[in-house]
């Protein structure tokens, strides 16, 4: 194929659109007519489909997923990336570089400082920038090992017109963690509307409104009758709310063994429980690529009643914009950049993206090599980037 000439964008045509499915058909492993009612899906809720045209044809695509990310209190805009795939006969040919280059090219040029994904391999982000940024964790909960009973809260099944109160508990709930998303249309319906399962919601309430909810699916077991059951989103505001989620599940203990969920590695949920009769099993490091080095960390919030300075010298191989020292003044918990400096902290924009998120401390990016710097910036940076470790529970 000749690769000399490429093209990157919105699919034209219902040609190139069956093109685009037929490779995310073969990419994923999917029937043609659930990579199809996926697609109408995801451009319905927000989400923008792009392909990579090279030699005449179809060659790549993506799927790119507006959102906002929560850093220590303040949201920034990141745009999730999805849907990544290469037709197999432009596979070893660098096609799949390309698309990245050029997808991470119209983001920046869109405005977006971030862009985030879940890798199927890392060789191929991590040359176009990303690095890994945090986890995302498997939960999975005893039933046995439940044995609250809490019943002060009402609890009652979610209804159409709770929609919009559920997604503002859980902004209240996400702005408070570390890396969590802020929710759009296209990550509301994998909670709501998951491939292939029924989603049903339960809400608990107070008198001063909800605090707290629970959408699960019933999955069989193949061997027995009993089920498993799935959460696709756990929210409690309050230790009443979480305690009464708790004990709902509790009750399911007739009809099923195990319930299981995703979050970070330290769910404060757990802590309610009298035993450890729980796993906690690591599925994915997430990637993050900073797409504008100034804006990312002008936009991301700080430990409040800090202050310092921090000067920076950053390397990146596909945007000369982020080439460069930089100079990162944090006042109580705001901060300005500026360029010059002395560039004291000098890494590349991979190891900004862990430094950025809270997933490695400085030190740590020091002894994998990924950071040069003196011991007064090791502080300073320690000091402006902690955090609790950053987690996802989503996928997109």
């Amino acid at each position: 194929m000749d690769t000399t000439t490429s093209h990157f964008g919105p699919p034209q045509g219902e040609r190139e659109l069956a093109a685009a499915e037929d490779i995310r058909s073969q990419a994923f492993a999917l029937p043609p007519e659930e990579t199809r009612g996926w697609s109408q899906k995801a451009e319905a809720a927000g989400a923008h489909a792009r392909v990579l045209r090279e030699g005449g044809g179809v060659a790549a695509t993506i799927v790119l997923i507006p959102m906002g990310q929560w850093f220590c209190g303040r949201r920034v805009p990141m745009v999730g990336i999805g849907g990544v795939g290469v037709a197999p006969a432009c596979r070893g040919k660098g096609t799949a570089t390309r698309l990245m280059q050029e997808a991470l090219r119209e983001l920046r040029g869109q405005g977006a400082p971030l862009a985030s994904l879940y890798p199927a391999t890392q060789p191929l982000y991590r040359r176009v920038g990303f690095e890994q940024a945090g986890s995302r964790f498997e939960i999975r909960v005893q039933l046995h090992g439940i044995d609250l009973q809490e019943r002060s809260l009402s609890l009652r099944p979610v209804e159409a017109s709770d929609l919009p109160a559920l997604r503002e508990v859980y902004r209240r709930y996400a702005q408070r963690q570390q890396g969590w998303i802020d929710r759009t249309a296209y990550t509301w319906t994998r909670v709501t509307h998951p491939r292939g399962e029924t989603a049903y919601g339960y809400l608990v309430e107070g008198s001063a409104g909800i605090e707290g909810y629970l959408f699960l699916t019933r999955r069989t077991q193949p061997h027995n009758l009993l089920q498993e059951l799935n959460l696709t989103d756990l929210i409690a505001l309050t230790p009443a709310a979480g305690r009464r989620l708790l004990s709902f599940i509790g009750d399911h203990r007739s009809l099923a063994r195990e319930v299981v969920w995703r979050g970070g590695p330290a769910d404060p949920l757990l802590f309610l429980l009298r035993e450890q009769s729980y796993e906690v099993k690591h599925l994915f490091h997430w990637m993050l690529r900073i797409l504008d080095v100034p804006a990312a960390l002008q936009a991301r919030g700080y430990p409040a009643g800090l202050s310092g300075a921090l000067h920076l010298e950053v390397d990146d191989d596909l945007f000369p914009e982020n080439r460069g020292r930089f100079v990162l003044e944090v006042e109580n918990g705001e901060a300005e950049v500026r360029p010059g400096g002395d560039g004291d902290m000098k890494l590349h924009v991979r190891a900004l993206a862990p430094l950025y998120s809270g997933f490695l401390s400085p030190a740590a990016l020091q002894i994998a090599g990924a950071l040069e710097s003196d011991e007064a910036s090791l502080r300073t940076a320690t000091v402006l980037f902690s955090g609790p470790p950053p987690a996802m529970p989503d996928m997109y």
